[in-house]
């Protein structure tokens, strides 16, 4: 043997992650994502294939928090970086520290994915979508305050409607800190008192590139609109434009110029629409009192309501003539009724046992059974009797019974 070196298993792979770290730096790879795993860490590590060969490949954290869209089984990547030798198992790796999706731009397929990702959830269905106030009293504007878009705005509705109140939140509409401003002034313009509440905002900005744009399809802002209270009309761009905002909020203007039209009627249209409507009004308020009054002519010559008096005379003769009926009635019953009783108070005079015992009658009960004697046989010698008078009672004993007369011992 020429060499007669032996070599450790490190020693080797030290010489070959010399040698791919040295001439496999600053590349760029192309294949399809598969056995995706990101772990608590934030690393991102996967295998990298085509359709021959794979390669196992990680995005550590920093510069996987830097990517736009989200990495899935199955998409195809273009990956920059840089080849790597794992020592301990001996494997390389492609650590990548930019990805691009293969075929689309990233911001593209960042926009599609959160796009579907809040249609699945509901945020851009219809029945979320509130409607807008026929004449707002009070507007707020959310965007720059030094970009033409606000002093489009402004113009439009000063001269369509001059006594609307106008908020303005000033946020910044690109950069990094773009969308945080724009949910935050969202959600303070919801909070203002009932007093400050605007009836409707705008959100939006001028037009520009994707990039400038951006803002607007952050998860953030589309959630803000999609929970405000208020209705809000997304400005953003050009009429060419779509953003996430646009799919979210509740109307979309192709430009902030026209959300300023959208959201305010112009006043000489409303002052003459409302002309037009009166008029109508005052047409089919006279029509229906034209309308009463020869109906109130109708029945005022009408026979019925001619004789209405006559019938009411009538109905008022037939009551005097019951009332008298029922007078006469009630004095033939009384004289009836006081002739009758005459009769029977005479008939109860004359069977009144009071009025034969004035003829000197009298009546005669045995003791101590109370039994009225009627004849003589009924008592003996020495029954106690007791005989009463018209006026008054005697107690007395029996001392003799004859056939004709019984002899009476007063006691």
């Amino acid at each position: 043997m020429n060499n007669p070196y032996i070599y450790t298993i490190s020693e080797i792979t030290s010489k070959i992650k010399l040698i791919l770290e040295g001439n496999l730096h600053n590349i760029r790879v192309m294949g399809e994502i598969s056995n995706l795993v990101i772990p608590a860490s934030g690393h991102v590590y996967l295998t990298l294939k085509d359709n021959y060969s794979q390669i196992k490949m990680v995005i550590f954290r920093s510069k996987a928090n830097l990517l736009r869209f989200n990495l899935q089984d199955g998409l195809m990547i273009i990956a920059h970086g840089e080849i790597s030798v794992y020592e301990k198992r001996g494997e390389y790796q492609l650590i990548a520290d930019h990805i691009e999706p293969a075929g689309y731009g990233e911001l593209y397929l960042a926009f599609e994915q959160l796009k579907e990702q809040l249609r699945i959830e509901g945020l851009f269905s219809e029945a979320h979508k509130k409607p807008l106030p026929m004449v707002p009293n009070r507007i707020g504007i959310i965007t720059s305050p030094t970009g033409a878009a606000v002093q489009d705005i402004l113009n439009i509705i000063t001269r369509r409607f001059s006594n609307i109140e106008i908020l303005i939140y000033p946020v910044m509409v690109q950069g990094e800190t773009a969308p945080s401003d724009i949910a935050n002034a969202i959600s303070q313009m919801n909070r203002l008192p009932d007093t400050l509440l605007p009836d409707v905002l705008i959100v939006g900005r001028g037009g520009g590139s994707i990039e400038d744009l951006w803002a607007f399809n952050d998860e953030r802002v589309a959630r803000a609109i999609f929970d405000s209270d208020i209705p809000i009309i997304s400005a953003v761009g050009h009429e060419c434009d779509f953003t996430i905002a646009d799919f979210v909020a509740d109307l979309r203007a192709p430009t902030p110029s026209a959300a300023a039209e959208l959201v305010v009627k112009n006043k000489r249209e409303l002052v003459e629409r409302i002309e037009v409507l009166s008029i109508r009004l005052r047409h089919a308020i006279q029509k229906d009192l034209d309308l009463i009054a020869h109906r109130l002519k109708r029945l005022k010559e009408s026979s019925a309501l001619l004789r209405a008096d006559y019938t009411v005379l009538q109905y008022q003769q037939r009551v005097d003539e019951i009332t008298l009926a029922l007078s006469l009635s009630v004095s033939n019953l009384t004289k009836l009724t006081l002739a009758r009783l005459e009769t029977i108070t005479g008939k109860l005079n004359t069977l009144n046992p009071s009025a034969i015992l004035s003829r000197g009658y009298s009546i005669t009960f045995k003791l101590p059974e109370e039994t009225v004697i009627n004849n003589a046989n009924q008592v003996k010698k020495e029954d106690r009797i007791r005989i009463h008078l018209h006026k008054g009672e005697v107690i007395a004993e029996i001392r003799d019974i004859g056939e004709e007369c019984t002899q009476i011992n007063q006691v």
